[in-house]
């Protein structure tokens, strides 16, 4: 089953797509919900339908799927870039009260956070404010907001930015306030205050995000006192996992791990 629904943020309506497998048709049935957070400029589509596919072997395993759009991008509504990544975390934090507390088919038994390139920057920094997430996947995940986004957007246009108070990027107008959020927030430090389990994978082929970045996350995360993490390097994937034996091995490395960590508290209480 697959619901189209518009989230109210402020004063705008954040257009997204709810996943439910085939056992919610029944009522006072739970499930864990992934929420997928989509990169810079992106939308809940993906590239090359990314987040679709991945909603959909997801929702095959039986688990609910929320993937949504940030403001200004995809169909909801706002201007991408006249707000910074903090609002973004706002967004998300938004779509999951939502999720918790004004969806009728069902409420959640546990929460994922996915995100992704940018995506995942913004996953890190909503989960460490939120407890209650229970794991978080990173794919391909930016760790150092300001000096990745410039690479993509060109430093000079940036200057520009920073200089006139917008730029135009493709069909968008980027606010001098998105970039000098971008210098504020800082994942990678604060990714060790997250308290859940963690995931990260990235493609070896990246040449929009460093591959280095998974084990950087992946060393920050270990030093934590609490949650486990899990880290593959995809061999020759890019950054969108374009290719379909890329999207394929990402799908099946993503839900075995979330077996994984299944198998683990359904142990958890065993005494022998």
């Amino acid at each position: 089953m697959q619901i189209p629904l518009s989230i109210p943020y402020q004063q705008l309506e954040l257009a997204a797509t709810l996943h439910l497998p085939g056992d919610l048709a029944q009522p006072g049935v739970s499930t864990p919900l992934v929420l997928i957070c989509h990169g810079f400029t992106g939308s809940r589509i993906g590239a090359n339908r990314l987040f679709v596919h991945g909603a959909r072997a997801l929702q095959k395993k039986g688990y609910a799927v929320l993937r949504f759009d940030y403001a200004g991008c995809g169909e909801s509504t706002g201007d991408y870039g006249a707000e910074g990544l903090q609002s973004m975390v706002q967004q998300t934090k938004a779509v999951l009260d939502y999720a918790r507390h004004s969806l009728d088919s069902f409420t959640p038994s546990e929460i994922i956070l996915l995100g992704h390139s940018l995506g995942g920057a913004t996953a890190v920094l909503t989960a460490v404010t939120e407890p209650q997430i229970d794991k978080l996947i990173l794919w391909a995940p930016v760790a150092h907001p300001y000096q990745d986004i410039m690479e993509i957007v060109g430093k000079p246009q940036v200057e520009q930015a920073l200089r006139d108070g917008s730029v135009p990027y493709l069909s968008y107008r980027l606010q001098e306030r998105f970039f000098h959020s971008l210098q504020q927030c800082q994942p990678l430090f604060d990714a060790q205050r997250v308290q859940g389990d963690a995931l990260i994978l990235h493609g070896s082929s990246d040449d929009v995000i460093p591959t280095d970045y998974c084990f950087l996350y992946d060393k920050v995360l270990k030093l934590r006192n609490a949650g486990t993490v899990s880290k593959e390097v995809l061999f020759q994937a890019d950054h969108t996992f374009s290719r379909l034996e890329h999207q394929e091995q990402l799908f099946e490395l993503t839900l075995a791990w979330l077996a994984r960590m299944d198998r683990r508290q359904d142990w958890q209480g065993w005494n022998i």
